[in-house]
């Protein structure tokens, strides 16, 4: 197999929320395979400038917008402008997503809908509306949905999370089967449990949660944010050509099995 099916020289790549975390780690895979990187937040030009300076400080020509992904007007003015500024998006990784850990009999139902609207219902918006330039040049394209174990797995106190990313699973695979026609390919990630910097108060020897993980993560230990690249150029490459409606788990394998008994060494 050539490695240029890896290659995304002149492609045009938007990741949403990608100014840190998995999203920056994915987005930087793509840019060091080749593309262009737009990455975008609904926060601050600081935190969009910041982000845009660490993809350029290693080579990726990249560029940053702000604009909120739940809000169909500002999504769709801002993907006129980037087209119209960095050119035809090609691949889309709708990577913004929130998380509130509340348990479910206290959830105000407000919270449940606004994490149905950033991590279901966005998605939505932007690939329907980014689609349609697909479409309508006719050279395909690549979108990518980031799941979550919790689009497979319940757990406490992320009801509307899990509901969302289970949503977001089974979205994919409708786009996939409306926009396959089209030689677009609508995939999704699901990252397992990572090293993040949110995560690290709790990656110590010791802590129960970091214990449980690495006992019931088949690989024993933590995902790198670098793990997820290979993921992300794959579903954004040539060499997925031919997949589609697929979630690819980047999870060490633990979605592969129900873990150890508590006596098993």
């Amino acid at each position: 197999m050539s490695i240029n099916l890896f290659d995304l020289t002149g492609k045009t790549a938007l990741v949403t929320g990608a100014v840190h975390g998995l999203g920056m780690a994915m987005a930087k895979g793509l840019g060091q395979a080749g593309a262009k990187i737009v990455v975008n937040d609904r926060s601050s030009r600081e935190t969009v400038d910041k982000a845009v300076a660490e993809y350029k400080s290693v080579g990726i020509d990249a560029y940053g917008y702000i604009f909120d992904v739940t809000d169909e007007a500002a999504v769709i003015a801002n993907i006129a402008k980037i087209e119209a500024e960095v050119g035809p998006i090609d691949i889309l990784i709708n990577n913004a997503g929130i998380i509130k850990r509340i348990p479910m009999v206290d959830m105000e139902v407000a919270d449940f809908e606004e994490v149905i609207k950033v991590d279901l219902v966005s998605p939505f918006i932007v690939s329907r509306t980014v689609v349609k330039g697909m479409i309508q040049r006719g050279n395909g394209g690549k979108i990518i949905n980031i799941c979550s174990m919790m689009s497979e797995l319940g757990r406490d106190s992320v009801s509307a999370y899990a509901a969302a990313k289970g949503g977001l699973k089974m979205l994919t695979k409708n786009m996939a089967t409306e926009w396959a026609r089209f030689n677009i390919q609508t995939n999704g990630i699901g990252p397992g449990y990572f090293a993040t910097s949110q995560t690290a108060p709790i990656r110590v020897d010791g802590h129960p949660f970091n214990d449980f993980i690495i006992g019931r993560t088949p690989a024993a230990r933590w995902g790198e944010p670098e793990d997820l690249q290979g993921a992300a150029i794959f579903l954004s490459s040539k060499a997925s050509d031919f997949v589609n409606g697929h979630i690819l788990y980047v999870d060490g394998g633990i979605l592969a099995t129900i873990g150890k008994p508590s006596n098993e060494a």
